[in-house]
Parts: C-alpha cells; structure tokens; sequence
C-alpha cells in the first residue's frame, strides 16, 4: 500500500478552493506608485505683494518706458512734455482646487496595513502633483515657440524632428534680445524631458555639455533633477514636462520650456494644504481626508519665455 502524506496540498491544507492550514501570505507594507518629482510651479516667481483688497482676480501691471531721445537740445527752444504710457497689465483668475477621499471605519478595523499614513502620502503627492500641473497649463500656453526640424507649426512635428543645440541657442538669444533677466547668474532656466534630454545630450557629447559637479561651489543651489548647463542654459530633467501625441501621424510631441524671470507669475488666496475633514454620519464610520487651495497663474513676461516643441528618437 502506498503511503499517504499530510503535506501542504492535500489533507489539512484542504481541498483545492477550500480553507485549510496553508493560505498565502501578504506582506504588509505596501509601495507607492512610481512618481516624478513636482517642479513647474517653482518657474513662478512672480507674486502679487500689496493687493488693495481680496478679489477673485489679481491684476499685476507693469510700466512702460519712455523712448531714448537722442536729439541735442537747443538753448533757446523749450522741449515739450510727453505723457508716460499707460502701463500694461496681466490678470491671474484664481479658482478652488482639491480632491478628497473618505475613509471607512471598516476599512481602517480590517486593513492589513496601516492605511491612513498611506492615505495621507497619497493625498499629498496628489496635492503636490495637481499645482504643478495646473502650472505648467499656463507655462507651456506661451507665444514664443520654436519647432524641432524644418517644422512651423505642432500638427507637422515627427519623431524625427528631434531638439537640436541651434534650438537651445535660439530660445536663448531670443531671451537674451528681449532683456529677459537669467534665473541664475547668466543662465536660464530648461525644463526637459528625458527623452528629449537623450538626444540633446546624444547630439553634444561631453565636450559641450557641463555636468553640475563640473560649476561652481553651491551645490545647495542645483534645483532637484537638475543635469547640468549647456548653451547659457541649466536644464532640469523631469518627466513631468508636457508631451502629446499631437504631431503628425499622432506623433508625440515634447515640450521643452526655456524660462528667465518672471516668466510666471502666481496669486494665491489659500495656499493648498491637506485636509482632515469632519465625522458627521449618524454612526461616525466616514472619515474624509483631502487637500484644498486657491489659487492661479498667469504668464507674467512672455518675452522671457520660449517654448521648443519636437519629437524623440527614442519616443
């Protein structure tokens, strides 16, 4: 007679599909999604700083110049007046931001894990992630564009239309022209993706571009993701910089943002913050847990602003 084993599928462990002794095992520390660091919304350095009231708009002017007068003046002959130019304006439209979950006493009672840290982990990075976003809308809107290739316009843009170093010396000389002021030193802010910073950096190899550790003695200052400077740039690599697959033959598209000062400007009437909201049901089983802000942004200087739109070899 053959032997008969009590072993982990048969006998006590039960019958396929039924309980038994052997049952799998859950580890109880759970990982977050994969996530790209928020960025965009440190481009706004422009605030409001004396409001007159509280308003659902903020309306930030700027003055405009006289014109140079470079004619000699007479001794005799009186020159006459000129009126100052009215000055120009942008308007930041704030408006109500947010998101909220609501957590079950069943849910916290029978949970493996710890789930409220999580929650709120989740709940911040959502805040965080949403702000930027929000922000970056308003950054990438901007006039000032240049097309990767031979391209004119963002429906033609192939994946083949990659960014060139002549792209990043264009969007630079045309800040430079404008008087737009760099972000650090002399050089302007870059965001990119890092598709794109793959073929940039392809294209350049070591001898042009300068790795952070290669300038200057305040590491402090180098923004997160930042890579290194090159063209009177310093480029920031983040694959939360915007792409879409709105070229030609849905092709997608990256955007790459070249900023100086007061590219963007931002109001805020409540800054967002994570919110633990009240217990009102009858039996005080639901508990909300959020983040709420108000706020807006507003392209502030669009002559320190360049957009460089083109495709990925690697897309």
């Amino acid at each position: 007679m053959a032997n008969a084993y009590t072993s982990s599928t048969g006998n006590l462990a039960g019958t396929a599909g039924a309980a038994g002794l052997v049952q799998k095992a859950y580890d109880r520390l759970l990982d977050f999604a994969l996530r790209s660091e928020p960025l965009i919304r440190s481009v706004a350095d422009k605030k409001p700083t004396k409001l007159a009231n509280p308003g659902s708009t903020v309306v930030l002017q700027l003055y405009a110049d006289l014109s140079e007068q470079t004619t000699a003046l007479t001794e005799s002959t009186e020159r006459d007046s000129v009126q100052i130019a009215a000055p120009t304006s942008v308007t930041i439209t704030l408006a109500e931001y947010g998101n909220s979950v609501l957590v079950t006493r069943a849910l916290e009672l029978f949970s493996l894990a710890d789930v409220d840290p999580a929650i709120a982990n989740i709940i911040a990075f959502n805040l965080a992630g949403s702000i930027d976003t929000v922000a970056q809308t308003e950054l990438r809107g901007g006039t000032n564009v240049i097309y990767g290739g031979t391209r004119t316009n963002t429906v033609t843009i192939a994946a083949t239309d990659t960014i060139t170093s002549a792209n990043i010396r264009k969007a630079v000389a045309k800040l430079r022209s404008g008087l737009s002021v760099p972000r650090k030193g002399s050089m302007y802010w870059a965001g990119i993706h890092p598709e794109v910073s793959h073929d940039l950096r392809a294209e350049t190899g070591s001898a042009g571009w300068l790795l952070p550790n290669q300038y200057g003695s305040a590491q402090d200052r180098i923004w997160a993701g930042e890579i290194g400077t090159y063209e009177g740039a310093y480029f920031v690599e983040s694959a939360r910089l915007y792409n879409a697959t709105d070229g030609a033959s849905s092709a997608r598209n990256y955007r790459t943002i070249i900023a100086g000062q007061q590219a963007l400007a931002e109001a805020v009437a409540e800054e967002p913050h994570v919110v633990i909201g009240p217990v009102v049901d009858k039996l005080m089983r639901h508990r909300p847990m959020g983040w709420y802000g108000v706020l807006g942004f507003a392209r502030y200087r669009e002559e320190a602003l360049y957009r460089i739109e083109s495709g990925s070899s690697i897309a």
